[in-house]
């Protein structure tokens, strides 16, 4: 599995958490039970291989982190997604933009460029064509402002 996969992964349970908010841990262990991947598996070649355990730290590190900071990461949505009501953002959009945003603030190991590109790329695949731009633009305008380390 690659990191690719393990940031999908990670961003579809947290379109998931989004839409039935759980204990996470809880939510976790059975996302990963052995026999529940399997059948995960069955139905979507994403889960054929199961995470490796340092794939599975990053996994859980960004969908609890992304939890914990639900509220701060809403706040930068709301300031940089210009002439747009939060609500009005599709949810599957909301959930690449905090993946990717708790990233660049919270995960020092993963280039800034590396969190956007990857975003963009799951927009392409999750999102209308004319939702990638938009998402491109409202985290490029967070990083460029929000991120002052150069990146």
């Amino acid at each position: 599995m690659t990191r690719t996969d393990a940031r999908e992964i990670a961003f579809r349970l947290i379109f998931a958490l989004s839409e039935n908010p759980t204990e996470i841990e809880v939510f976790l262990s059975q996302i990963f039970d052995e026999e529940y991947y399997s059948r995960l598996a069955e139905e979507d070649e994403l889960y054929q291989s199961q995470p490796s355990e340092k794939q599975l730290e990053y996994i859980t590190r960004l969908v609890t982190g992304v939890f914990e900071h639900s509220a701060e990461l809403d706040g930068y949505i709301e300031k940089y997604a210009v002439g747009w009501k939060f609500a009005r953002i599709s949810r599957t959009a909301v959930a690449i933009m905090k993946t990717a945003m708790f990233e660049v603030l919270y995960m020092p190991d993963i280039p800034d460029k590396a969190a956007i590109n990857e975003a963009v790329e799951l927009a392409k695949q999750y999102e209308s064509p004319e939702t990638v731009p938009f998402i491109n633009g409202v985290l490029g305008s967070f990083t460029r402002t929000e991120v002052f380390d150069g990146e």
